[in-house]
């Protein structure tokens, strides 16, 4: 059989120096754990658009659809500022997921216990934290038609339309349980059924997937702003959380602080299963471009690292290894190796991009 599929697409900003250092854990897996996967890279974002004009070339968009899995380091830039929408670096991530269909986007919250003095929150609110947010991505308010900005009279109007469909409520529901039973079979719904009526839609799908294929999960409803409150209240009382696309943005950046780091968050989007059973799939950082530190081998690859966790575990049923690797990068920071974004006053002196991969292939060397 071949070895499963990678496209790498490493992007702008400190997107190529955090994946070098995911391309060091690919290869070793194939060397050490004899996962091997076929690997091609390509440009998107800014990097792309100075190729090609576009910030995704259709032959990359076509690669896309063809692999087994997508692995994005981060788009965008302040050289790009000025260009018109259409072809701005973020067209390009949203290319990828609408025609990918990638309608379930997982935003895993989780606190390393050698982190979370790194919390706003009190450490006992945090220490031990372990969410996931299942976002909708391909559709609602940032899809909806009609859109746009007109003149009404003698002020402009801006128009954005709030709209779902029952089976794309229903297939990320069922994302969402399905996730749930792998962790502690619990799901919070969230959205606004009080004053929207796609909420109320939202709650009545979400309620029919519950009751007629996951009656074992337990399942719960809140308004997302209560969600919100809540989540900086007392996170710990939530496992998975499923929600629209606009919330589901909103909260997902709410409980992304509660770790202390967006540098450390990884995150997945998933689509429908292809002919050989596997999703399709983008697995990237949460983090940005960080053009303030591009090239100058501060950036923690991390998140990036963790990203390429998920894809183990979501998209290729390695989720040991995935662990492996995740316990990995949770026993480097407990050694105190770390990143200038992760320092505080009396640590010793931050370590490299490279400095950081090195000490993850040690860690993973030691758990052989």
């Amino acid at each position: 059989m071949s070895n499963p599929s990678l496209l790498i697409l490493p992007g702008d900003g400190i997107g190529p120096e955090v994946m070098d250092q995911v391309m060091r854990i690919i290869d070793w897996f194939g060397e050490k754990r004899g996962i091997a996967f076929d690997v091609t890279t390509d440009l998107v974002g800014g990097a792309a658009y100075d190729k090609h004009g576009v910030p995704l070339a259709d032959e990359t968009m076509a690669k896309a659809l063809e692999v087994d899995a997508v692995l994005l380091g981060a788009v965008g830039g302040p050289a790009y500022d000025d260009l018109d929408f259409s072809v701005k670096p973020e067209r390009g991530l949203l290319r990828l997921r609408k025609e990918m269909d990638l309608y379930s986007n997982l935003r895993p919250a989780q606190c390393f216990d050698a982190l979370a003095d790194f919390s706003s929150l009190k450490k006992d609110i945090v220490a031990g934290l372990d969410l996931m947010i299942v976002r909708e991505l391909t559709s609602g308010v940032y899809f909806g038609e009609p859109r746009g900005i007109h003149k009404e009279g003698n002020e402009r109007v801006g128009v954005n339309t709030q709209r779902y469909t029952e089976s794309e409520i229903a297939r990320v529901a069922r994302s969402a349980f399905e996730l749930a039973k792998r962790r502690n079979n619990k799901v919070c719904s969230m959205e606004k059924a009080n004053v929207m009526e796609s909420g109320i839609l939202w709650r009545d799908v979400v309620t029919e997937i519950h009751e007629a294929e996951y009656p074992e999960v337990e399942l719960s409803h809140m308004y997302a702003d209560n969600g919100a409150m809540q989540l900086v209240r007392a996170p710990k009382q939530f496992d998975v959380i499923v929600t629209d696309n606009l919330f589901g943005d909103v909260l997902s950046d709410c409980a992304a602080m509660l770790t202390g780091s967006l540098g450390m968050l990884p995150s997945a989007s998933l689509g429908a299963p292809a002919e050989n059973g596997r999703p399709k799939a983008l697995y990237e950082p949460v983090h940005g471009s960080a053009p303030d530190i591009t090239g100058q081998g501060k950036a923690n690859p991390s998140a990036c690292i963790l990203s390429f966790a998920m894809a183990l575990r979501y998209s290729f049923d390695q989720g040991e290894e995935a662990t492996r690797l995740e316990n990995a990068v949770q026993s480097v920071l407990a050694s105190g190796v770390r990143t200038a974004d992760l320092m505080q006053a009396g640590d010793a002196d931050p370590v490299s991009t490279t400095e950081m991969g090195d000490a993850v292939l040690a860690a993973l060397d030691a758990s052989l």
